[in-house]
């Protein structure tokens, strides 16, 4: 699986930055980004669309929904990635953003 971490460190005031804990979880923030494959994208009705498969069940996604275990938001759909923007803890418990991303997987038959 094809997935990239880049971690961009909250100024100072960073304390300000949280998850959002009382929103209602999405189905696919079940599961880890690891677990997940994009298959493919499409544009439909103007904007963009990509399609990840998890334990072998298709899905549909669009900017603005969640995904993964590190309360990812997607930030970006194109032909061949998803990006998401994730808020995690660092080892001193402040939470901070980092951008991570889903790659489009190339079939092998």
């Amino acid at each position: 699986m094809a997935l990239k971490k880049a971690s961009s460190f909250a100024p100072a005031g960073g304390a300000l930055l949280a998850p959002e804990l009382a929103r209602r979880k999405e189905p696919l923030e079940d599961f880890p980004l690891d677990a997940m494959a994009l298959v493919g994208s499409m544009i439909r009705q103007g904007k963009p669309v990509a399609l990840i498969t998890v334990n072998k069940l298709l899905y549909q996604v669009h900017p603005g929904e969640h995904l993964g275990q590190n309360y990812g938001l997607i930030t970006k759909i194109t032909e061949t990635e998803v990006t998401l923007r994730e808020i995690i803890q660092d080892a001193g418990g402040e939470w901070i953003e980092r951008t991570a991303s889903l790659q489009l997987q190339e079939r092998s038959k």
